[in-house]
């Protein structure tokens, strides 16, 4: 039976670790997902309105179709620049693309990167000439590791999901024969995530061990298709985004991995009402390691994982709102 792993993060994947930094002042930070080596990469843009970064090398047809690390940043347009620190610390660790290496020539890091807008959260975004977003980029690559903070946190620090405190969420699965899947979202979305009427996520029927508080909805209550619950009354032009990262350790090829991410979308679509909408960024990242080889039976084995990545996001989503909420309360 499939179960999540040991820490029900992204990093239960071999070979992933996970930086953030934020800045309480500002009300805004950073989120870097770091794969120990180059990592076959794919994304899905669903939103109306995206802020991207570098998502075209991970197009069919491209050169390089791959990452050495994805960055998810808070900031709008201006968050893009988290990737500039991100890639000096890889510059740094000698980490870097480069089709014909030459002395004295540095390979080039490949940081697919995506942006939510929380610009107009209250936070005190005087910050002059220089925005703080490539400092946080960096002291997010720096903090990498196997553990991190959901809630308000990393790219989520100053997120809302419609009416409610949105965040950093993240989840994994491990199957029975050990394959796995992780997820992590920055939820700073227009729809709702729970039920109009009611104290349960749309995402409840994913939950594994409460994860996410284990509210469940009445039975007998109905709900109106076009009551949207606790969504947000004025939504504009990128204020509207979840963003969102699938790993795991299955060889997949470039072309498989994109089916993973648009099977992932999925996940989004559960957890969230309504998505995908003409103001919403949303976009979906998803990063394979390798370790583990899928030998036949190929499209199966992408039909399993991409339902597990959707079902694991779905948790994520619900996890990271959940989190921010419990933080709010005790502050």
């Amino acid at each position: 039976m499939a179960k999540p792993g040991a820490r029900n993060l992204i990093t239960d994947v071999p070979g992933i670790r996970v930086g953030q930094a934020a800045d309480p002042d500002v009300r805004s930070g950073v989120t870097v997902i770091l794969p120990d080596d180059f990592c076959v990469g794919a994304v899905a843009v669903a939103g109306g309105g995206p802020g991207t970064r570098e998502t075209d090398l991970l197009g069919g047809g491209r050169l390089v179709g791959g990452a050495h690390a994805i960055c998810l940043a808070g900031g709008s347009a201006f968050g893009l620049a988290a990737a500039d620190g991100v890639m000096a610390g890889l510059k740094s660790a000698g980490r870097g693309f480069a089709l014909v290496p030459r002395p004295g020539v540095p390979p080039t890091p490949i940081v697919p990167s995506a942006i939510l807008y929380d610009l107009a959260n209250g936070g005190d975004k005087d910050w002059g000439e220089t925005a703080p977003y490539a400092a946080m980029g960096r002291r997010a690559f720096d903090a990498a590791g196997e553990t991190f903070r959901l809630g308000r946190a990393g790219a989520g620090m100053g997120a809302r999901a419609g009416l409610a405190p949105g965040g950093t969420g993240s989840a994994s699965i491990v199957a029975s024969d050990g394959l796995t899947v992780g997820a992590l979202a920055a939820v700073n979305a227009f729809g709702s995530v729970r039920i109009p009427g009611s104290d349960a996520f749309w995402a409840w029927p994913y939950e594994i061990g409460g994860e996410f508080g284990g509210q469940r909805p009445d039975p007998s209550q109905d709900f109106d298709p076009e009551d949207w619950g606790a969504a947000k009354a004025n939504p504009a032009p990128r204020e509207n985004t979840t963003l969102a990262c699938i790993a795991t350790d299955a060889d997949l090829t470039r072309e498989e991995a994109e089916r993973v991410a648009q099977m992932a979308l999925a996940g989004m679509a559960r957890a969230i009402r309504p998505v995908f909408a003409p103001t919403d960024g949303d976009v979906i990242f998803v990063l394979a390691t390798a370790r583990r080889q899928l030998g036949e039976a190929r499209p199966m084995q992408i039909a399993r994982i991409g339902e597990l990545a959707a079902s694991t996001l779905a948790r994520s989503i619900a996890r990271g709102v959940y989190e921010s909420e419990k933080q709010e309360a005790g502050a």
